[in-house]
């Protein structure tokens, strides 16, 4: 049986592109999932989970990528990545639900 497939377009709308603070916050809400998650910027394909494979991708405002996900989850992870994009890269509601939650837990 194979694993469910999704893929989305989006544009990198910051005016200071996928720079290392937006990379993070990509990296960081891809880890949330269990599926492998991909960008391609062209014909060049990273890993959604590596800061350091997302900032190799140089997107500027505008630049155009496709992000594929093969897994259990891969529709939800890719509707988070693309909400993120689409918000400029503030943090994504369920990010900040996400750690919210844990330092309730913790405290």
């Amino acid at each position: 049986m194979s694993k469910p497939e999704s893929e989305k377009t989006v544009v990198i709308n910051n005016l200071r592109g996928l720079h290392a603070r937006p990379a993070e916050l990509f990296a960081r809400q891809a880890m949330q999932f269990d599926s492998d998650i991909e960008v391609i910027r062209d014909d060049y394909r990273v890993a959604a989970k590596s800061i350091l494979d997302i900032l190799t991708l140089g997107a500027g405002q505008g630049s155009e990528l496709t992000l594929r996900a093969i897994g259990s989850d891969a529709e939800e992870a890719l509707e988070a990545l693309a909400r993120l994009v689409d918000s400029d890269f503030s943090q994504d509601d369920t990010l900040s639900q996400d750690e919210s939650l844990s330092q309730d837990s913790a405290g």
